[in-house]
């Protein structure tokens, strides 16, 4: 992390701190309670995601987590370590390449791909694999404050 601070003393990285291929990574294990408030939070009540008997008669066989939980914890890695606190999410790309349930542990991880300085933009390439599996690949785009406020 920078030594900048804010009001609170938190704060992110500087775009002027940021260099090309910087990672971190965020990991979770996906319990059952987690989706259930993930459900109850957006209103999504697809039983793909909900209903055993009913994901059990589809090509997965089974429950499968939410896609948008997955991909929240790439919102984790940008909001909390890089660039972290104070940082503006632009953009996401998202693809869903495999399934997640509950039980599996997704490690969300986020690298500076490329810095544009006339915006203080970063693009973020970002995974998120269960095992050595990518589930969810995609990028990122991401307003970070400057050290000259400019």
């Amino acid at each position: 992390m920078s030594d900048g601070t804010n009001l609170h003393g938190l704060h992110g990285y500087f775009f002027e701190d940021l260099k090309l291929g910087m990672e971190e990574t965020f990991s979770r294990t996906i319990t059952d309670t987690d989706m259930r408030n993930f459900s109850g939070v957006s209103g999504d009540t697809n039983p793909m995601h909900l209903n055993e008997e009913f994901a059990q008669a589809t090509p997965f066989g089974g429950t499968i987590v939410f896609g948008m939980l997955t991909a929240s914890l790439i919102s984790a890695v940008i909001g909390t370590k890089l660039p972290g606190p104070g940082c503006i999410y632009m953009s996401q790309t998202l693809k869903f390449l495999a399934p997640v349930r509950v039980g599996d542990t997704v490690y969300a991880v986020c690298a500076i791909k490329e810095l544009r300085p006339e915006k203080k933009h970063a693009l973020l390439d970002t995974k998120c694999y269960v095992k050595d599996k990518i589930v969810i690949d995609g990028e990122a785009l991401i307003k970070v404050p400057s050290k000259n406020r400019g």
